[in-house]
This record gives structure tokens, sequence and C-alpha cells, in this order.
């Protein structure tokens, strides 16, 4: 995967220096600027693969950044950069468009393993999944504006929390997600809840899709890690 070009966008200049280096020596070709007005054109000439963006940014921020690169048609893969840690917050940059995001202060060596996943998921011009109002996996089909999941053309009755962690598997399809994962994108970690909710929210959610976690067709349990969505995923129209 090497040669991969990324632009990061980040006013803070000591992160953006420790960056830049560490991307470098793990294969990547790196640019980067210091403002989201700036981004929006440098991305149109670039053209990189993965966009990493602050959401805190003179100019404009991240998210309208996002916004903007969606609604224009842009689907390059974004990762987020946050300080907020709710997960309203967390999740707003998601359906804005954010592919992933990392909450600051973050391990290097994270930001470079999510990178590569993000590649391996958009490798092909595939459309951006986390840009898409619908995905479908065979017979399963999610809204993801509706916050409404459907099987076999029958809607499921899912609770708020079930749907977010199937959207967020489907969003990052074929991906070993941890339960510790989970309760920070869905929960977020100022919320008084343990790993155990996880597995009561996916135990919920194989109900509905009658996933025989014996043989699965959608949710695979990674032993003593988290889970992965099993089924290839596509943007509906």
């Amino acid at each position: 995967m090497a040669g991969e070009q990324v632009l990061i966008v980040d006013d803070e200049k000591p992160l953006v220096d420790v960056l830049v280096p560490f991307l470098e020596r793990a294969g990547f070709c790196v640019e980067s600027v210091l403002r989201g007005d700036v981004a929006l054109p440098c991305i149109s000439k670039m053209r990189p693969d993965v966009v990493v963006l602050d959401v805190l940014l003179p100019g404009l921020d991240g998210r309208e950044v996002c916004r903007r690169l969606r609604a224009g048609g842009d689907q390059t893969p974004v990762i987020m950069l946050t300080q907020v840690g709710g997960p309203h917050e967390r999740a707003m940059s998601l359906e804005e468009g954010a592919d992933d995001y990392l909450n600051k202060p973050f391990d290097p060596g994270e930001l470079v393993a999510r990178i590569r996943a993000l590649l391996r998921r958009t490798r092909g011009a595939q459309p951006s999944l986390a840009g898409a109002s619908r995905l479908g996996s065979g017979q399963l089909m999610i809204d993801r504006q509706c916050r409404r999941a459907w099987l076999a053309g029958n809607e499921l009755p899912l609770s708020a929390k079930a749907f977010s962690v199937l959207e967020y598997m489907m969003i990052h399809p074929d991906q070993v997600i941890t339960r510790e994962r989970f309760l920070d994108v869905v929960w977020g970690w100022d919320y008084p809840v343990a790993t155990r909710t996880v597995d009561n929210r996916v135990a919920e959610l194989r109900k509905h899709l009658a996933d025989d976690p014996s043989a699965p067709r959608f949710i695979e349990t990674i032993v003593n890690v988290g889970y992965r969505f099993m089924g290839s995923v596509e943007v509906q129209e």
C-alpha cells in the first residue's frame, strides 16, 4: 500500500510535525494544510487517497469541509479528528460523511492502522459507505437518515443503540470491532455501561436478523475481542 497519498488538515502544528514523518515512515506520501478553507482546493488539486481532518479548524471547521466534499460528489475517504468526547458529537461526524474518527490525543500507530483499514475498504473506487444514506447487504437494508432497518422487506423493531451498533458495523464491513470501540462510538466512555451492554445489543440484532451465532450470516463473534460484520455492504440508491 506504499505510496498512497494522505492529506492532513490540522492547525496544531506540533501534532502535524509528529504525524507527517510518522506516516511517511509507514510508506505514505503526506501533505498538510493548517486551515479548513485551504483544504477544499487542496483536495481538488491533490486528489489524496485519504484525508485526515480535524474538526476544529480556522476558516472552515472540519465537519463543514466534509459536508461540502460530499455535497459536491467527492467521496474521498475522511478520518475525522476530534477532542469532543460525547457520542452525539461523534455520530454527527459519521452522519456528515466521515468514514471514521479518532479522539485526540491518540497513538499515531492507531491512525496508521485506521488509514490502512480504510484504504482496504475503499480500494477500487467503491462509493464511500460512510457518505451513503442507505446501505444494503443481501436482504438487509438500513436507512441511516430515518434510522430504520429492513430484512427481506420487513421492518426490524430495533432499539436506537442496536441500530447504531449495526450501522457502525455496516460502515466498517469485514473489520473486527472491539467492544471498547463500540462503547466509544455508540455510548461514549462517559456513559456508565460495561462491555456486556454491547453483547446485549448484538444479541438483540441477532434475534431480529435470525442470525445464528454458530453459523452467522451477518455478525461473527471474535472471541475475547469483539464482532465483525461478515456480509459485503453496498450503497443503495
